[in-house]
C-alpha cells in the first residue's frame, strides 16, 4: 500500500489562473518558463493527490469542490503517469495508484512501504473498526490504549517483554499518523479519528480473508516463539 507522508497544509488560496474549470491557454502560465495547461486550483488538487496519502474532503475543504470540478482532467493528468484515480463520493475521499496496464511495463511511480508484522495487525484493527462505525452511520474513533489492548491479543502469552511489544505498537501509531490514517482528534488526548480511505483500500472480503491469515501467522510465531515485529507483506 501506498503510504507517503501527507504535506502539512491544504490552503488553497487565491486562483491566480482564474476560477472555473480547468483550462487550457496562456492565461494559466504562474511562473516563468510555465507551459501547465491547468489552473492553479487544479494544480493544487493533482499535486495533493501525488503527495498522498488521500485527498480527504473534510481536512481538504477547498481542494474537494475542484476535484469533483475537474475530475475528468486530473484523471487524465494521473493516466500519463501510469495512475489511476479512486473516488469515494460518499466518504469524500479520494487516492491513487498504480494503474492495471496490462501486458505494458509501466514504471513504478507511487513509494511502496514494507510493512511490519504490528503494522499489518494495526491496519486490520482500524479497518474493522472503520467498517463497524460505519455500519452505526458514526465516525471511527479509537484512543492509544483501546489500540494497545486490542494488539496485545497477538502478542504470545510467554512472552514477558511486554514493554518491547507496546514499544511497537506506538512506532505503528506514530507511523499512521504521520501519513494520515490515524487523525490526531482536536478534543485532545491520544484520541485518533481512522481516515475513511481505508474503505477504499481494503474490502470487506480482503478485511475477513487477511484477518485469518494474521491469525493464522500469530498463532505460529507464538508456537515456535518468533519475534512479532518481522517485517510482512508490501501493502
Amino acid at each position: 500500500m501506498n503510504l507517503p507522508k501527507l504535506p502539512p497544509s491544504d490552503a488553497v488560496g487565491n486562483n491566480a489562473a482564474g476560477s472555473g474549470a480547468a483550462s487550457s491557454g496562456a492565461g494559466n502560465n504562474l511562473f516563468v518558463g510555465d507551459t501547465g495547461e491547468i489552473a492553479l486550483d487544479t494544480r493544487r488538487a493533482l499535486v495533493q493527490l501525488l503527495s498522498g496519502p488521500s485527498l480527504d474532503g473534510r481536512r481538504h475543504t477547498k481542494l474537494w469542490p475542484v476535484l469533483m470540478r475537474d475530475e475528468d482532467i486530473i484523471r487524465s493528468r494521473l493516466a500519463d503517469l501510469f495512475l489511476d484515480l479512486v473516488i469515494d463520493p460518499d466518504q469524500q475521499v479520494a487516492f491513487t495508484r498504480q494503474a492495471d496496464t496490462g501486458d505494458i511495463k509501466a514504471p513504478p511511480l507511487l513509494r511502496r512501504s514494507r510493512l511490519t508484522f504490528v503494522d499489518s495487525i494495526l491496519l486490520l484493527f482500524l479497518r474493522r473498526l472503520l467498517a463497524q462505525a460505519e455500519s452505526h452511520g458514526e465516525r471511527a474513533v479509537v484512543s492509544k490504549d483501546d489500540i494497545i489492548e486490542n494488539l496485545n491479543l497477538y502478542e504470545k502469552s510467554a512472552n514477558t517483554d511486554k514493554a518491547g511489544f507496546t514499544k511497537r505498537i506506538s512506532a505503528s501509531i506514530e507511523k499512521f499518523k504521520e501519513r494520515s490514517i490515524l487523525q490526531k482528534m482536536r478534543s485532545g488526548g491520544e484520541r485518533f479519528e481512522v481516515s475513511p480511505t481505508l474503505k477504499l483500500l481494503f474490502s470487506a472480503e480482503e478485511v475477513q480473508k487477511l484477518t485469518v491469515l494474521y491469525k493464522q501467522m500469530a498463532q505460529k510465531r507464538m508456537e515456535q516463539n518468533e519475534s512479532p515485529d518481522d517485517e510482512g507483506e508490501e501493502l
